[in-house]
């Protein structure tokens, strides 16, 4: 049985060959809840943007990003005019040291955190390099792009127990989810053994043929941009900046966007472990012929544009567990006893099955629905038991730096990220073998088709080695 404890312990293993360089231990700053964390971004427009406005109160000493052009863009509105909301984030990022390359910016010695908030294919590469230099990390969702990846970034976290980290899965700090949590794990529906969890993304392109690239726009980095991916199809805007999810060799698709809002709740109310079993249909790919003796990938560009995936927790401490990934537009049937007044938003959520009701939430925990009777009787009595987070959903960036300065326990840490993201992460492996995987969460292997143990790890460009 391979419980998340053990798991974290085989992990462990792990960390006895993951060194520190000398210097890291001195630059790790002891910061007391008096001082002013000194925050790096690592891309720093879109989703970026949108975390560092939450740190204002801090000090944005310096910002890592390929196209700062792009990065302007999130300081005006529609129609281009000044966005008051956030003269502020703009004051802070006129006064920080800018760089393309975030490799440089990391050589400074006056950085205590960094956010990184890049496409996928960077996140732990980014993140590796910023710990290895004693730096705490708030890394965006999915929080790595393989597998291997974020077994190396858990084993470093443990083995550097001083260091911060936190997945931007905001929703695990929300009293809704919280509650959720809790109302599961009390026995509010009886025994759980089937999941289901949808969502609408993708929002951006899927399911299509590669376009022809374009001159790449004056003062974007190219070359930084793509990083470790080994694949350069040249520039285009359906890759560049929103729409790199939907391409395999730079994001995780809908599955690695939105699998960390949704799988977090019932992965963390039921320990399930990781699944024993995965299987994903889908629509078509996107295909993109392969040219002879590229190592990367199996030839697909696009993901599909709509996918299932069954995963198995054949190892459940409370017994087996079926859970099941609907996106693209596709959901679970209406469960019977609904409420009149309840929907199922096509935007996303989360069905729990049990032996004496159901339980329905929406994406980031809240909203909870009880479906059958006697249901919200039994939730009324089940008592709190789970630590709230200042600030709930809304407040997870400043959980990070409270955590940081000692005055309030990590949301997401990679203990929990790591393994939430191997779930996810699985459900692609086994959408890239095309047939269903059985995993040995232990061992780290796919122990049925040998050859899918490829997309496990993949392979870097020179000098963005993990």
């Amino acid at each position: 049985m391979m419980d998340r404890r053990s798991w974290l312990k085989g992990a462990a293993a792990a960390a006895s060959s993951i060194a520190m360089p000398s210097h890291a231990a001195r630059r790790t700053r002891r910061i007391v809840p008096s001082d002013r964390v000194n925050i790096a971004a690592i891309g720093a427009g879109g989703m970026g943007a949108a975390n560092m406005e939450q740190f204002t109160s801090q000090n944005i000493v310096a910002l890592a990003d390929p196209d700062f052009s792009h990065v302007a863009k999130a300081f005006v509105d529609d129609s281009g005019a000044p966005n008051p909301r956030r003269a502020v984030l703009k004051a802070a990022y006129d006064r920080a040291e800018k760089y393309a390359d975030y490799r440089r910016m990391l050589d400074r010695r006056d950085i205590d955190a960094v956010v990184i908030a890049t496409p996928d294919q960077h996140h732990a590469v980014a993140a590796k390099m910023a710990m290895e230099r004693g730096l705490h990390v708030y890394v965006q969702k999915p929080l790595t792009y393989t597998v291997r990846e974020g077994r190396v970034l858990n084993a470093l976290a443990r083995a550097n127990p001083g260091l911060v980290t936190q997945m931007g899965n905001q929703g695990h700090s929300g009293d809704d989810g919280r509650r959720v949590v809790e109302l599961i794990r009390g026995g509010v529906i009886g025994a759980v053994r089937e999941v289901h969890v949808w969502t609408n993304r993708p929002i951006w392109p899927q399911g299509i043929a590669r376009p022809v690239s374009q001159p790449t726009p004056a003062g974007f980095d190219w070359d930084v941009w793509l990083g470790p991916s080994t694949v350069d199809w040249g520039y285009n805007p359906l890759y560049a900046h929103f729409n790199w999810r939907g391409w395999q060799p730079f994001g995780c698709g809908a599955l690695g966007d939105m699998g960390a809002h949704l799988i977090d709740f019932p992965v963390w109310a039921l320990d399930p472990g990781l699944p024993t079993r995965i299987e994903t249909r889908h629509s078509a790919w996107g295909d993109n012929p392969r040219p002879a003796g590229t190592p990367e990938g199996d030839g697909r560009g696009s993901y599909p544009l709509a996918t299932t995936t069954f995963f198995e927790f054949g190892a459940a401490k409370g017994g087996a567990v079926k859970l099941t990934w609907y996106d693209g537009g596709l959901m679970p049937p209406t469960p019977r006893g609904l409420p009149p007044t309840a929907v199922m938003k096509p935007d996303g959520g989360v069905l729990y099955v049990g032996s004496q009701g159901m339980l329905m939430h929406e994406t980031y925990g809240e909203k909870p629905v009880f479906i059958g009777e006697g249901v919200a009787e039994r939730a009324a009595a089940i008592p709190q038991s789970l630590p709230r987070i200042q600030g709930g959903l809304h407040g997870h960036e400043m959980n990070w730096i409270r955590a940081i300065r000692g005055e309030e326990a990590i949301s997401s840490p990679f203990a929990v990220a790591v393994p939430l993201t191997e779930t996810m992460l699985l459900g692609i492996v086994a959408m890239r073998a095309g047939q269903p995987i059985e995993y040995d969460a232990a061992a780290g292997r796919i122990t049925n088709l040998a050859d899918a143990n490829r997309y496990l790890d993949r392979t870097y460009r020179k000098g963005w080695e993990l």
